[in-house]
């Protein structure tokens, strides 16, 4: 019975002119757009999930899922992914409107001026306004940033990153801080020296022990922008065989979790506020850890991120996106999946698990001299936790 209802969506879809890889489009041109907006992660979420809930409404592949967003026969799966896309990004970041309806414009003019595009914009629209609505107070009024000091006394006035994102409303959390972990270990422990240690001899700028190798792969996951980790998503998507209202789901599943995601590594990074390897190595002496040498003038090979040391946010993500993929693609062969990094231009890696994803993001938070080896474990099974959590709530499988 579902091998019919699956043959009946595929014949809609292209009856209609939908390709899977339209989703991908533009959700690629979504998290282009948005990171030079504020909330970037956020505002991928909800405009990938009013995509689902405009999609969904025309295929009903998910009728546990669909909403009633009004007469869906015969609509554009295409324009109201556009028309989605655009009302959520002109919401939310309307000083880059400009970007916003050149994009918005190209599409519509690649299809037919019909009746099928105009409700497939009519639903876009109706579904952006639908998920708008259901996240209005979820940024709150955060408390900023306070420096720690005695009153007179100078302090470094550069401030730390994040600090919002900690009390923004989780989606699918109880709350920011349901994933917290434990502290990080303890200054006196063998842990402790064991991390220092990796990180000071790996990660240092003038490391002569990290490989070319290792060198690169530090590099490649340098970048802050999360264009680096939904790469590997567009990869999944646009892999043979996938469906439209399947990616929509998927890219739902996945910016709905990584904004939680954020919330939660915001907020146990702000709760913990434990130091970073230049800091601890320059500060070696101060420990009480006789293994834990000093070095007075270690610096990172990367500039290091100004928010709190652990759990390592960058590891989160990628087990968090790793978690999502693997349930949404269950027991079917995984796609090779690859990304490329805006801080390793001309580079593409590829990878035939996502366990070796997650490791190697890992691994590149200690080559870049960021983070600290227990710091990215935890990170990785918090990524794992909010994973599994949201990817239940979408019922990917």
């Amino acid at each position: 019975m579902s091998i019919c209802r699956c043959g009946a969506i595929a014949l809609l879809l292209s009856a209609l002119g939908a390709r899977a890889d339209t989703v991908a489009d533009w959700a690629d041109k979504t998290t282009e757009i948005a990171t030079d907006g504020p909330n970037t992660i956020r505002t991928m979420a909800l405009a990938q999930n009013a995509v689902y809930e405009a999609v969904n409404a025309i295929t009903s592949r998910y009728p546990r899922d669909r909403l009633d967003l009004g007469a869906a026969a015969g609509a554009s799966i295409d324009a109201a992914i556009a028309a989605a896309s655009r009302t959520v990004l002109l919401h939310e970041a309307p000083a880059l409107k400009t970007q916003t309806d050149a994009a918005y414009d190209k599409a519509l003019h690649a299809m037919p001026d019909d009746a099928a595009r105009t409700r497939g914009v009519n639903i876009g629209v109706r579904a952006a306004e639908d998920v708008l609505g259901k996240h209005t107070d979820d940024l709150g009024n955060p408390e900023p940033y306070r420096p720690v000091t005695t009153p007179g006394v100078y302090v470094v006035t550069t401030f730390p990153l994040g600090v919002a994102f900690a009390q923004h409303k989780p989606w699918f959390l109880k709350s920011a801080s349901q994933f917290r972990p434990g502290p990080p270990p303890a200054l006196a422990s063998a842990v402790w020296a064991r991390d220092y240690n990796e990180t000071k001899t790996l990660g240092a700028a003038n490391s002569t022990v990290r490989t070319p190798e290792q060198t690169d792969i530090a590099r490649f996951w340098a970048t802050a922008l999360p264009d680096v980790h939904i790469g590997v998503v567009s990869s999944l998507a646009r892999s043979p065989g996938r469906e439209a209202t399947r990616n929509a789901r998927l890219y739902a599943a996945v910016t709905a979790a990584l904004n939680d995601t954020e919330i939660a590594v915001f907020e146990a990074k702000y709760f913990f506020n434990f130091w970073r390897p230049i800091t601890a190595i320059r500060n070696g002496d101060r420990d009480d850890n006789a293994a834990t040498e000093r070095d007075p003038g270690w610096l990172p090979l990367i500039v290091t991120p100004i928010q709190p040391e652990y759990p390592c946010a960058h590891c989160m993500i990628a087990a968090t996106i790793a978690t999502i993929i693997r349930i949404d693609v269950g027991t079917e062969p995984l796609p090779t999946l690859s990304t490329i990094s805006n801080t390793l231009p001309g580079v593409t890696r590829h990878w035939t698990r996502t366990e070796d994803v997650v490791q190697e993001v890992s691994n590149a938070r200690i080559w870049d001299g960021v983070h600290y080896r227990n710091s990215a474990e935890v990170g990785v099974r918090m990524g794992e936790q909010v994973g599994a959590l949201v990817a239940a709530a979408y019922r990917l499988r």
